[in-house]
Protein backbone atom coordinates (compact mmCIF):
# COMPACT_ATOMS: atom_id res chain seq x y z
CA UNK A 1 0.00 0.00 0.00
CA UNK A 2 2.89 2.53 0.96
CA UNK A 3 4.80 1.69 -2.10
CA UNK A 4 1.46 2.42 -4.47
CA UNK A 5 0.92 5.78 -2.65
CA UNK A 6 4.66 6.26 -3.63
CA UNK A 7 4.58 5.17 -6.98
CA UNK A 8 1.25 7.45 -7.15
CA UNK A 9 3.26 10.62 -5.47
CA UNK A 10 5.94 10.25 -8.40
CA UNK A 11 3.35 10.10 -11.25
CA UNK A 12 1.74 13.14 -10.52
CA UNK A 13 4.96 14.77 -10.13
CA UNK A 14 5.50 13.40 -13.77
CA UNK A 15 2.05 14.37 -14.89
CA UNK A 16 2.64 17.86 -13.61
CA UNK A 17 5.59 18.36 -15.22
CA UNK A 18 4.15 17.25 -18.42
CA UNK A 19 0.50 18.51 -18.50
CA UNK A 20 1.10 22.10 -16.67
CA UNK A 21 1.80 25.32 -18.77
CA UNK A 22 3.10 27.16 -15.71
CA UNK A 23 6.27 27.57 -14.98
CA UNK A 24 6.01 27.62 -11.27
CA UNK A 25 3.49 24.94 -11.48
CA UNK A 26 6.44 22.89 -13.50
CA UNK A 27 8.69 23.29 -10.86
CA UNK A 28 6.41 22.39 -8.02
CA UNK A 29 5.66 19.05 -9.68
CA UNK A 30 9.30 18.57 -10.29
CA UNK A 31 9.54 19.16 -6.53
CA UNK A 32 6.61 16.63 -5.84
CA UNK A 33 8.33 13.95 -7.91
CA UNK A 34 11.59 14.63 -6.22
CA UNK A 35 9.90 13.86 -3.01
CA UNK A 36 8.16 10.88 -4.15
CA UNK A 37 11.33 9.42 -5.38
CA UNK A 38 13.39 9.84 -2.01
CA UNK A 39 10.41 8.74 -0.34
CA UNK A 40 10.84 5.40 -2.33
CA UNK A 41 14.74 5.55 -1.77
CA UNK A 42 13.73 5.89 1.97
CA UNK A 43 10.86 2.87 2.25
CA UNK A 44 13.63 0.53 0.37
CA UNK A 45 16.42 1.47 2.63
CA UNK A 46 14.41 0.96 5.96
CA UNK A 47 13.41 -2.82 4.75
CA UNK A 48 16.76 -4.03 4.10
CA UNK A 49 17.65 -4.29 7.71
CA UNK A 50 15.32 -5.80 10.26
CA UNK A 51 15.74 -2.79 13.11
CA UNK A 52 15.00 0.83 12.03
CA UNK A 53 17.08 2.35 14.94
CA UNK A 54 19.17 5.54 14.52
CA UNK A 55 22.76 4.73 14.51
CA UNK A 56 22.89 6.45 18.31
CA UNK A 57 24.42 4.63 20.83
CA UNK A 58 22.08 4.61 24.30
CA UNK A 59 23.15 6.16 27.19
CA UNK A 60 21.29 5.36 30.71
CA UNK A 61 21.76 6.94 33.62
CA UNK A 62 25.70 7.99 32.22
CA UNK A 63 26.29 3.97 31.09
CA UNK A 64 26.49 3.01 27.43
CA UNK A 65 24.43 0.49 26.92
CA UNK A 66 25.54 -2.83 25.08
CA UNK A 67 24.74 -2.74 22.11
CA UNK A 68 24.34 -6.13 19.48
CA UNK A 69 25.90 -5.89 16.02
CA UNK A 70 23.60 -5.10 13.26
CA UNK A 71 20.62 -3.67 15.45
CA UNK A 72 21.18 -0.34 13.51
CA UNK A 73 19.98 0.81 9.91
CA UNK A 74 22.64 1.69 7.53
CA UNK A 75 22.92 5.36 7.87
CA UNK A 76 24.52 5.52 3.99
CA UNK A 77 21.40 5.68 2.87
CA UNK A 78 20.28 8.37 5.77
CA UNK A 79 23.31 10.45 4.06
CA UNK A 80 22.35 10.36 0.40
CA UNK A 81 18.48 11.14 1.02
CA UNK A 82 20.05 14.15 2.89
CA UNK A 83 22.29 14.95 0.37
CA UNK A 84 19.11 14.47 -2.28
CA UNK A 85 17.55 16.94 -0.80
CA UNK A 86 20.02 19.58 -0.62
CA UNK A 87 20.41 18.97 -4.19
CA UNK A 88 17.09 19.24 -5.07
CA UNK A 89 16.02 22.29 -2.88
CA UNK A 90 19.43 24.02 -4.63
CA UNK A 91 18.36 22.92 -7.95
CA UNK A 92 14.48 24.59 -7.31
CA UNK A 93 15.78 27.64 -6.06
CA UNK A 94 18.09 28.28 -9.12
CA UNK A 95 15.07 27.07 -11.23
CA UNK A 96 12.93 30.01 -9.30
CA UNK A 97 15.53 32.89 -9.89
CA UNK A 98 15.05 31.80 -14.12
CA UNK A 99 11.24 31.98 -13.68
CA UNK A 100 11.98 35.52 -11.88
CA UNK A 101 14.42 36.53 -15.00
CA UNK A 102 11.67 35.60 -17.40
CA UNK A 103 8.65 36.92 -15.44
CA UNK A 104 10.65 39.90 -15.86
CA UNK A 105 10.89 40.42 -19.54
CA UNK A 106 7.33 38.47 -19.92
CA UNK A 107 4.09 40.20 -18.81
CA UNK A 108 2.85 36.00 -18.25
CA UNK A 109 4.39 32.38 -17.26
CA UNK A 110 2.67 30.23 -19.59
CA UNK A 111 5.61 28.13 -21.58
CA UNK A 112 3.42 28.61 -24.41
CA UNK A 113 3.23 32.00 -24.97
CA UNK A 114 7.15 32.50 -23.71
CA UNK A 115 7.81 29.99 -26.32
CA UNK A 116 5.83 31.73 -29.02
CA UNK A 117 7.34 35.09 -28.55
CA UNK A 118 11.27 33.94 -28.46
CA UNK A 119 10.82 31.42 -31.41
CA UNK A 120 12.96 33.14 -34.29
Amino acid sequence: MLEACIFATILCGFFGIILKKNLVMKIISMDVMSTGVIAYYVLIASRKGEALFTPIIPVENGIISHVENGAYSDPVPQAVILTAIVIGFSIQALMLVGVMKLARDHPTLESSEIEKHNTP
